[in-house]
């Protein structure tokens, strides 16, 4: 282990994500570290940089590796904020990793490279079992963020969740432990499964448990809701989501497209039932709905925006060789496409998802995301500088700009459609 120059006052175990994530034979990025038999101010006089809030955690200064003393805790109160932790010198390693949410989290290796292992974590790691290590694990309903994430991030690795610890967050969802979860925590784990291997994992892993209901009632709710077969043979609204889900996770690593791919349907559930299974103006609604979760969970800007266009947009770009000039132009203009060229194309990606994500669909070309992209080259290469200095008329200058975007598109039209 690196610990740089300094003499810890202590013994230091490397622990968590990085003894699991090298076992898996996958990069370790981040390593943590225990220190057992150690006092802060023993940590502060060694030269280490305190960190920790609510327990003693230190940077080391050279490496800026994270080393916390070993802690247990005890629940004083509802939700995950309601803890008290013991620190203390004598808190002992397997104290330490008894606390930890699953068994393959709670292993630790010496400055030797010997496992530590009193919960079976390895057993369970070559099993590809997600196991919580003791009952405490209902104390912090942040775990079922957690297991779910670690789903997203393992699913395509084989691994499961064990029938116990599937159980056992049920009975917490039943409880309401994970009514205090906050929405913050609640995206940041969100966030995470979105940029992992296989972000469906996360939101089926929710469904399982039942805490999806709970978690995002958005999503949950598109369970059940019918499709058209000849458009959709998958029929349910939420299978598509998640095989758009895992279309997007195929076209792209960005957030903003993987969330979107999430959002783009919300509107479906809120179709009045007498005229299911069509979905007329979901559109508008999903795009309503979408931009209240992303509000609740205080969604960053472009990520939002992202989602909300391609809830009220998609459709148009699936029906591209059906717009006339106008309307083409009416979108171009509503996707910002001069300003947001980045944007603008990862729109055509989710297009291309939701096209995708449908049953008997995933390998179809999708050659409306070329069409608009070229109707997008004819509308940016009118030259609105040129126009603005031919108007006297300074009022009219927008409206003649977009007739000048117009006609461009237009005759892009006529050459390219005949």
């Amino acid at each position: 282990m690196n610990s740089g120059s300094l003499q810890i006052p202590g013994a230091t175990y490397l622990v968590g994500g990085a003894v699991r994530d090298e076992l898996l034979g996958l990069p370790v990025s981040d390593r943590d570290y225990v220190v057992v038999g150690c006092t802060p101010d023993a940590m502060l006089d060694a030269g280490f940089k305190p960190v920790g809030k609510d327990f003693p955690v230190f940077l080391h200064p050279v490496t800026h590796e994270e080393y916390a003393l070993a802690r247990v805790e005890r629940k004083t109160g509802s939700g995950y904020h309601g803890f008290a932790f013991n620190t203390d010198s004598s808190v002992t390693l397997e104290e330490d990793l008894g606390r930890r949410d699953l068994t393959i989290n709670a292993m630790a290796k010496t400055s030797s490279g010997e496992l530590v292992d009193p919960h079976n974590g390895k057993n369970d790691l070559d099993n590809r079992v997600l196991r919580h290590v003791s009952e405490a694990f209902v104390e912090d309903p942040v775990r079922i963020l957690r297991v779910a994430k670690f789903m997203a991030r393992f699913a395509h690795l084989n691994f499961t969740v064990a029938e116990e610890t599937c159980l056992l967050m049920q009975t917490m969802v039943r409880n309401g432990e994970v009514s205090s979860l906050v929405a913050e925590r609640v995206w940041q784990e969100m966030h995470g499964a979105l940029l992992a291997e296989t972000p469906r994992a996360f939101f089926d892993a929710l469904n399982a448990c039942s805490a999806l209901e709970v978690v995002l009632p958005e999503v949950f709710v598109l369970r059940g809701i019918p499709q058209k077969a000849k458009w959709h043979p998958e029929i349910d609204c939420y299978l598509h989501t998640m095989m758009v889900l895992e279309q997007a996770t195929l076209l792209s690593s960005d957030i903003d497209v993987r969330f979107a791919a999430l959002c783009h349907d919300l509107g479906k559930a809120t179709t009045p039932k007498d005229v299911l299974p069509g979905h007329n103006g979901h559109e508008e609604r999903g795009a309503d709905i979408t931009e209240a979760l992303c509000a609740r969970l205080r969604v960053p800007k472009k990520t939002r925006d992202l989602a909300i266009l391609s809830a009220r947009f998609h459709t148009h770009c699936h029906r591209a060789f059906e717009l006339r000039a106008t309307t083409l132009v009416k979108l171009l203009k509503s996707l910002d496409v001069i300003r947001k060229r980045e944007r603008f194309w990862n729109f055509l990606k989710v297009c291309q998802a939701d096209a995708r994500g449908r049953l008997g669909f995933e390998d179809r070309e999708y050659p409306q995301a070329t069409f608009i992209a070229n109707a997008a080259k004819a509308f940016i290469s009118v030259d609105t500088a040129t126009v603005a200095r031919s108007i006297t008329d300074k009022s009219s200058i927008a409206d003649e700009i977009t007739l000048a975007q117009v006609s461009a598109v237009k005759q892009w039209l006529r050459t390219n459609t005949q």
